[in-house]
């Protein structure tokens, strides 16, 4: 099944009405709202929709660099690829709370800004939705894949950030000076079925079977 929308947390944020006026004006000036969705087109930013309370209306397609946590300009205030380090990988996506870091200091590691510390609030991910549709893009590509973590940056922005450009801190069992990852990037297709030697199952019908090997091991 296609996709290309999923429903947000119902989290309040300030949409800088530059984003509402197509950029040509309204700078400087703040509407509040409250986000309702995201819309995933590939090779493109993440889009969001927000309902506006002071207009009863709600209002598509703007990028996360549109959204503060307060109605302020910040003092460090990050453009768009910075706050958003990949495109959208595919049309099919989902978004969930990653319940065990929820608490967790997070720092992101900015293209340009060096390293802002956050809080973790979820996060959308990529798939190929319609298995009736070629894939033509790589979001279930191993080592191509990533996922968009949205984080509430200590400067009132929010960002949306890959595990491998994050470092997530637990107070209790995070060591003080944790090491820096020597990791690989995944390459391989993980699966349990296919090059098995045991043999198949198409020729019994039994609830408790046993593979050839199990059966000569019990003997007759």
């Amino acid at each position: 099944m296609s996709q290309l929308v999923v429903n947000l947390p119902s989290q309040k944020v300030w949409v800088r009405k530059e984003y509402l006026r197509d950029l040509q004006d309204g700078y400087g000036e703040f509407v509040e709202g409250v986000w309702v969705s995201a819309k995933s087109i590939p090779g493109r930013a993440f889009y969001f929709e927000t309902y506006l309370p002071e207009y009863a209306a709600m209002f598509d397609k703007l990028p996360i660099s549109a959204f503060v946590s307060e109605p302020k300009t910040p003092e460090v205030d990050m453009d768009l690829p910075n706050l958003q380090f990949w495109n959208c990988m595919d049309y099919g996506v989902r978004c969930v709370e990653k319940q065990f870091i929820g608490t967790m200091d997070v720092k992101c590691r900015t293209r340009n800004y060096g390293n802002v510390s956050g809080e973790y609030l979820f996060t959308l991910d990529n798939f190929h939705a319609d298995v009736d549709i070629i894939d033509t893009n790589v979001s279930e590509t191993p080592q191509e894949h990533k996922s968009h973590n949205c984080i509430l940056l200590e400067n009132g922005q929010f960002a949306l950030y890959p595990n491998n450009r994050m470092r997530i801190y637990d107070l209790s069992i995070t060591p003080s000076e944790p090491k820096t990852p020597d990791f690989k990037v995944s390459t391989k297709f993980y699966q349990v079925e296919n090059g098995i030697k045991w043999g198949r199952l198409g020729d019994t019908d039994d609830y408790h079977w046993k593979t050839p090997e199990e059966e000569s091991e019990e003997g007759p």
